[in-house]
């Protein structure tokens, strides 16, 4: 943990800003929507860019830095979803650092999905140079890490704002551009490009009529979002500067030519630019913008929020407003799976790291914090809550409320000083009351200063689903499998089965644990039985390097009889007769020196204790 001034009384002063929100909230039904929108509120996020990929929601942004007076944007992060409201932090998988030729400015981006790979094409300052170019990054996984493709721009005249999409046909086309509008065909490789940039001819018919502006007589400002519905290929773009409103065009043509269609979004909000991002999912069409909603908000401190809208029978897009309320939620939220702390609905004064065991935590906790998650389904009731936490000082409680920060109370969980903001255990305490679907609330108290931080939580009892083949996977975690469509579609499967469907579990409030052998070679394991259901279980191993870093890593153990393994995730699966073998994914091979990694599988049979080793590289 470090030292994060600025944000936290950043986000106090939100906490007057919310308490506004909450006290209307208390005087309205318990169904009723609370405020969600802008959907991350631990940092300043700027120019979304959404992403379907294997039935979840990958959103891509920038990072306004706190307190900027101009566009300081160091990195990207990531963001994903399954329901539209409740948003898992991945941290930031790439930044300017990451090209050795650039100087600063991580400005707007797209990412896509092919054959295997994610790119991410990211407008950024050369070195060499001092303009704007277009620089495109690749990674195995779409929560990264991100590295740089080919070592050097893809594209350089100095304009920004890159978009990207791949046609019914294959052909994968880049616009970007402020002031013009330009095209490239790339290949397949999609890291290079036949031909040379086209510039688009802007016309009044085609982009609408800029008044005032002799050398910028279309509205076109900045900022396009290109994508293919139906027969109709769309440019939806950042009109008209300053301040900017969201407008469209069409065309039956991927390179024009285009007809203006009209306002999206008007001029609204406290952020004198927008920028758009827009996809189908799960059966409805969302709209991402950004505003300057959040304290301390403003043109240089952004926030994106999202919508849902429904196409006309003409393909054409409805005026959108900038809501509190937000996209409503798809499904509900099971608790009765691990649960990432990161995952918020909204917070109040925390903010996220990154975790020694994986992924995010959540950190810098303070008396009186705490974060929503929305639409927890408990069913007919949970019994008991755990959650994995690490204190550098005495730590504090974890207060469950339903509805509301000062809601029902459900259940208090006591945390003690670990010895480190990193070193970390479980704890677990009853719960009484917690039935039906609710918002719940995770309330922070204690003494003074940071209290501790939380990586991960999860319920049990009576109220868990019927197991599926779905396995509860965490979704700081990258799925180990191909998609089964194209990122630009909608998933076949409704995402809100995922997390309703997944294995049922009766945890004990302390998982068995094999001994945890001394970690003296290249690697250990240890492993623990997490879910158990009629016919199935749910396991975790951990890969905890020696006193040397590696490079990779190998965990092998022997199948009981009637066990097999339907599925893996953060790690990759072989099995030869009864031995089993995971290795590991891309992204957490290397280990520094006693660091660790997780991963999970799903099983058929009864559960047991299976000796695991560990062989590094």
């Amino acid at each position: 943990m470090g030292s994060a001034f600025t944000l936290r009384a950043r986000l106090r002063r939100g906490v007057v800003w919310m308490a506004g929100l909450l006290c209307m909230a208390a005087l309205l039904p318990a169904t009723t929507a609370k405020a969600d929108n802008p959907i991350v509120q631990t940092i300043y996020t700027a120019d979304p860019a959404p992403l379907v990929y294997n039935g979840r929601v990958y959103l891509y942004t920038g990072h306004d830095e706190d307190g900027s007076t101009y566009f300081t944007m160091k990195d990207w992060r990531v963001f994903s979803t399954t329901d539209m409201v409740n948003w898992t932090d991945h941290g930031s998988p790439l930044s300017v650092a990451t090209f050795s030729w650039a100087k600063s400015d991580a400005w707007a981006g797209q990412a896509v999905y092919r054959n295997g790979k994610f790119y991410w094409y990211v407008p950024t300052t050369n070195r060499s140079t001092g303009r704007m170019a277009i620089g495109v990054a690749v990674s195995d996984s779409p929560t990264g890490p991100f590295k740089d493709a080919i070592g050097r721009p893809l594209v350089e005249n100095g304009e920004i704002d890159p978009t990207v999409y791949i046609d019914d046909n294959g052909q994968a086309y880049l616009y970007w551009g402020n002031p013009n509008l330009w095209y490239v065909k790339l290949n397949s490789d999609m890291i290079s490009y036949s031909g040379s940039a086209t510039k688009v001819t802007l016309t009044t018919s085609g982009f609408g009529t800029r008044n005032g502006d002799a050398n910028r007589p279309t509205l076109f400002e900045e900022g396009p979002w290109f994508y293919k519905r139906g027969s109709l290929y769309y440019m939806v773009f950042a009109a008209k500067c300053c301040s900017e409103f969201i407008a469209y065009s069409t065309s039956s043509s991927p390179t024009g030519p285009w007809t203006y269609r009209g306002t999206i979004m008007s001029t609204q909000g406290s952020s004198f630019t927008n920028h758009p991002g827009i996809i189908d999912y799960n059966g409805g069409s969302y709209f991402f913008y950004h505003n300057g909603a959040l304290p301390g908000g403003g043109g240089y401190t952004r926030s994106v929020a999202v919508e849902k809208f429904t196409y006309g029978s003409d393909g054409s897009i409805p005026t959108i407003n900038m809501t509190t309320t937000g996209a409503p939620q798809i499904g509900t939220l099971n608790p009765y799976v691990r649960q990432e702390a990161e995952t918020i609905a909204w917070e109040s004064g925390v903010e996220t790291e990154a975790s020694t065991e994986g992924g995010m935590n959540v950190g810098f906790i303070e008396n009186g914090d705490y974060i929503k998650v929305k639409g927890v389904a408990f069913g007919s009731g949970a019994t008991s809550f755990s959650a994995r936490v690490a204190s550098a000082n005495s730590g504090g409680k974890i207060e469950l409320h339903l509805d509301g920060v000062n809601g029902t109370l459900v259940g208090t969980c006591n945390v003690s000083g670990t010895g480190g903001w990193q070193t970390w255990t479980t704890v677990s305490c009853s719960v009484n009351g917690a039935t039906g679907t609710h918002d719940l609330y995770l309330k922070f108290t204690g003494g003074s200063g940071n209290l501790f931080n939380v990586n991960w939580w999860q319920f049990s009892g009576n109220g868990q689903p019927s197991p599926s083949a779905t396995p509860s996977q965490s979704p700081s975690q990258s799925p180990s499998q191909s998609p089964s469509q194209s990122p630009s579609q909608s998933p076949s499967q409704s995402p809100s089965q995922s997390p309703s469907q997944s294995p049922s579990q009766s945890p004990s409030a302390t998982p068995t644990r094999t001994p945890t052998p001394p970690v003296t070679g290249a690697c250990s394991a240890t492993y623990r039985t997490t879910n158990t259901w009629s016919g199935g279980f749910q396991g975790e191993v951990t890969v905890t390097a020696g006193s040397s870093a590696i490079s990779g890593w190998t965990v092998k153990w022997t199948l009981a009889g009637g066990q097999t393994i339907s599925q893996v995730w953060n790690g990759t699966l072989t099995t030869s007769g009864s031995t089993v073998s995971v290795s590991n994914a891309s992204y957490n091979g290397s280990l520094a020196p006693s660091a660790s990694t997780t991963f999970g599988f799903l099983a058929n049979g009864t559960a047991s204790t299976p000796t695991v080793t560990c062989t590094g590289s």
